[in-house]
Parts: C-alpha cells; sequence; structure tokens
C-alpha cells in the first residue's frame, strides 16, 4: 500500500487527480469493520497554501468550513462552491474551532490565551482567559457537549515559541477543562496527561477521548478514553497508541463510534487519518501527501471529511456521518 500510495502522490494544486482511478487506493481499510469508503469518490485537495492548518469546522447551515491557518494568523473560509477567502484576520493566533448549541462559533486561541465565541453580530465574547487568578497557556482544542458545556484542552503550545503565539511561562498545569458557559465557572477534568491536545465525545456522550501528543516534550504519544459522570471524568485508560516516532493530534467520532484522528510527523507513508473501531481496533486509513494536524465531520449530509493538513484541506466522501455537529 505504501508503495502505491508514495507513486500517486503527485496532487494537482486542487481537486483530483488526473485519471483518478475507482476506488481511491489511498483510501486502505486494514479490517472488514471499515465499510466506509465509497468506491466512486477520491480524496480532494480543496485547498492549499497556507503555513499550518488547524482546527476545522464545519457550519451546515451556511455551507462553509472555517479553519485557522496558525502563523498567518488567520481564519480561512471555504465555500461548497471552491471560493477561499479569509473568514478573521489578525485571528490571535486562533487554533482549534467548534460551534456550540446555538450554532455559533467557538475558538482556542493562542497568542491571547484565552477560549472566546462569535456572536451573530460579529462581536466576540471571551469565555475564559483565568483560572485561579492565573493565565491559562494557551488554548488548544475544543468541543461542546449537549448540555451546552464546553470543554477544552490547555497544552500550551502557543507560549513555546513565538511562530503560532508567543515565547511565555506556562503558570498553570497542561489540564482538561469543563466550562459551564452560564456560569462561567471553569473545573478541571484531567491534569494528568502531558500534553493533551484533540478532543472527542463518543456518540452518547459517555466516553470522552483525549489525544495526549507529550512526545513532543519527551512524553505520551496516545489517545486516552475516559468515562463522562455528568461533570466528572473517571476510568483513564490508553484507547489507542503506536503512534511514536510520529503522534496524532485531532480527534472526532462517527455516528457508529468509530474514532478518527489525524497522523504524521514521522514516516510520511502514514501521514494522514486513522480510523479506530470502539473496541480500539486500527481498521482503516486514509493516506495524504502532508502531516494531518486536525479534522472534522462536514458537508451538507454530515458524510464528507475535512483533513487540515500541513499548507492544505483535503477532503473526501465517506459512508458514515459525523457523531455531532449542531
Amino acid at each position: 500500500m505504501a508503495t502505491t500510495v508514495a507513486a500517486q502522490a503527485d496532487w494537482l494544486p486542487l481537486g483530483n487527480l488526473p485519471g483518478t482511478r475507482y476506488p481511491d487506493p489511498r483510501v486502505e481499510a486494514i479490517d472488514k469493520r471499515f465499510r466506509y469508503k465509497v468506491g466512486n469518490a477520491a480524496i480532494e485537495r480543496i485547498a492549499t497554501g497556507f503555513r499550518w492548518a488547524e482546527g476545522p469546522v464545519y457550519f451546515r447551515d451556511g455551507g462553509y468550513l472555517l479553519w485557522s491557518d496558525i502563523p498567518n494568523n488567520r481564519i480561512m473560509r471555504w465555500l461548497e462552491n471552491g471560493h477561499v477567502s479569509v473568514y478573521r484576520a489578525n485571528a490571535n493566533y486562533a487554533n482549534g474551532n467548534t460551534r456550540d448549541c446555538q450554532g455559533r462559533l467557538i475558538t482556542c486561541e493562542h497568542d491571547t490565551r484565552r477560549v472566546t465565541r462569535t456572536e451573530p453580530d460579529g462581536t466576540i465574547t471571551v469565555l475564559i482567559d483565568r483560572v485561579d487568578g492565573k493565565p491559562l497557556n494557551a488554548p488548544n482544542d475544543v468541543v461542546v457537549a449537549s448540555d451546552h458545556a464546553i470543554w477544552f484542552t490547555d497544552p500550551g503550545y502557543g507560549i513555546d515559541g513565538n511562530y503560532e503565539g508567543h515565547r511565555d511561562k506556562a503558570e498553570l498545569p497542561t489540564r482538561v477543562y469543563r466550562l459551564d458557559p452560564s456560569t462561567g465557572q471553569a473545573k478541571v477534568m484531567a491534569d494528568g496527561l502531558d500534553r493533551p491536545n484533540g478532543l472527542a465525545f463518543s456518540p452518547d456522550e459517555k466516553t470522552l477521548y483525549v489525544v495526549d501528543s507529550g512526545i513532543t516534550h519527551g512524553g505520551r504519544s496516545n489517545i486516552r478514553a475516559f468515562t463522562v459522570e455528568g461533570d466528572r471524568l473517571t476510568g483513564d485508560r490508553v484507547f489507542a497508541e503506536g503512534f511514536a516516532p510520529g503522534f496524532t493530534d485531532g480527534v472526532r467520532t462517527d455516528i457508529d463510534g468509530n474514532v478518527w484522528c489525524s497522523m504524521g510527523w514521522a514516516d510520511p507513508n502514514e501521514d494522514g487519518v486513522r480510523c479506530y473501531a470502539p473496541s480500539g481496533d486500527l481498521i482503516g486509513k486514509i493516506h495524504l501527501p502532508e502531516t494531518c494536524a486536525n479534522l472534522c465531520f462536514g458537508g451538507l449530509k454530515r458524510n464528507r471529511l475535512f483533513m487540515a493538513a500541513s499548507t492544505s484541506i483535503y477532503a473526501v466522501y465517506v459512508e458514515t456521518q459525523g457523531a455531532m455537529m449542531p
């Protein structure tokens, strides 16, 4: 498979490869449980020319995708007609994005070390920037539960240097938080991870998956699974590992409970996306020509997987739907 992928990696700036043969060999079924490959759908590069694409989120009611181009300090927008534009310049080195239960944009900002909400009129509300009187490290990724609680990770990558934020000193441990937007109070949900990164709920919201990308600082490289019991987490366990020397970053789930995660930073033949069954078994891969940072489900039927991979955005139709989308 690796040889085939490498041989077909002569990507055009946009769209499919010339003469793409169906089924696309870059979508790889490792296990028969991976029944999500669409036979006549290929991976497409829908936008390119960024420094580090991250934090994709799809707005089905508007028919567009947003994502962060962190080093260029902007949030980008792609419309279903293919038009690409700058959604927000001077975005405070935004990273992770999601939507709340009212469909508003929730964003993690590196430079200001805060989580914000964009209101319908475009104004920005600061949801949280401090805990116990100390500034957050640099919020990274974020999800919203059906009870309106906002969960986010705070690993501090945005203050490790000036490329994706600004160099500064961390005053808090690396943690996973749950923010109650009605009270503005944040609760520490997990603090035993080296560098908590991407996070996603299972379809029933009884499990929270959290990426630990601590290998960037000599720590772990895995996905952890926690049991959600109201406003607390129990049963910390390793859900998936075997990423080293590379690591995963972003994670999403589908309606069948499968866990889809980004992959990269080591063997180029592993760049792309992995799909794990709810049991933790690796069942499928999507091969890309660039390290993948994050991903989300979108499209008008929630059956298109968008992948933020280094300098480009890729998309492929799959035979499933994303588990969570307002």
